[in-house]
């Protein structure tokens, strides 16, 4: 009996495999990074891996397993990671593997890395994104996804990322027609540095609008990485273009701690349940 049921347990929790989703294949624009030294995952001291060197933008699929209760939703994550290379386990595949577990098309977005010493740190990883969501919209039938459907969930950076992109107009040309750049609904977590304190002010770059899609923002009060206020002013910029939103600050939890818990600090696991329940809510997933 207990065969069997490790046998059912590894069968829940796996998912499809499918090839990744190249983002520029005739070519990015600017800043590019260099393709030499090659792209590698180490793991650190805390046991966890982190990507460097990405020059070669792309998505990396995680699909529901055959016996989840599938929706025809996506979401893309993105990892942080300070511009200087990818947090792309506990906030990348970890976070990928947990929507497959809902049903949720997940894809992980694996951005130009590093891009810290660049005029604009954000501006190469923010094209990505912007271009991962036109590709996955422009291949939603073929990839059997919603195209009013497609989520960006981005942790750190990755949160950064994620509003400036969602924020602005593509920073970049293209020779085909693509679809919209902005997502369907955005969840950012600790978004990193999002508040301006010699402004007292979101970030330039960060002009809040009606065109925000409905957004969950989660964020620890100590977190001196990603100052709550950010997250505070982004809420209610959000409530003043009557974007839905829901905003979670926790005392306690720190910056970076992804879909890993942290010892007396109870947001670090309970904004998963209340993510779930609010893209439930939205129809997102059952």
């Amino acid at each position: 009996m207990r065969t069997i049921l490790l046998c059912l347990l590894v069968f829940t929790v796996s998912q499809i495999h499918a090839a990744d989703i190249v983002l520029w294949p005739a070519g990015m624009p600017e800043p590019k990074v260099p393709t030499d030294p090659a792209e590698v995952i180490e793991k650190g001291k805390d046991g966890i891996s982190r990507r460097s060197n990405v020059s070669n933008p792309r998505l990396i699929p995680f699909l529901p397993g055959a016996d989840a209760k599938k929706t025809d939703a996506a979401v893309i994550v993105i990892p942080g990671g300070g511009f200087g290379r990818l947090a792309d386990e506990h906030e990348g595949s970890d976070a990928c593997q947990w929507l497959a577990k809902q049903g949720i098309k997940a894809y992980l977005l694996v951005h130009r890395t590093p891009t810290n010493k660049h005029t604009e740190p954000n501006q190469g990883p923010v094209q990505d994104c912007q271009r991962a969501v036109q590709v996955l919209r422009s291949k939603a039938k073929e990839l059997e996804i919603d195209p009013k459907k497609i989520g960006v969930l981005g942790f750190s950076a990755g949160g950064q990322v994620a509003l400036v992109g969602c924020a602005n107009e593509p920073g970049f040309e293209s020779r085909e027609a693509f679809p919209s750049h902005r997502p369907d609904f955005l969840l950012a977590i600790y978004a990193y540095r999002i508040y301006d304190p010699a402004r007292k002010a979101l970030r330039v770059d960060l002009p809040v609008s009606n065109k925000f899609p409905p957004t969950f923002i989660a964020q620890m009060g100590d977190d001196a990485a990603s100052l709550a206020q950010g997250s505070a002013l982004l809420y209610l910029g959000l409530l003043e273009n009557k974007v839905p939103a829901e905003l979670h600050i926790y005392e306690k939890g720190g910056h970076g701690f992804g879909m890993n818990a942290r010892p007396n600090a109870v947001g670090t696991t309970d904004w998963t349940l209340r993510a779930l329940d609010w893209l439930k809510s939205r129809g997102i997933t059952n």
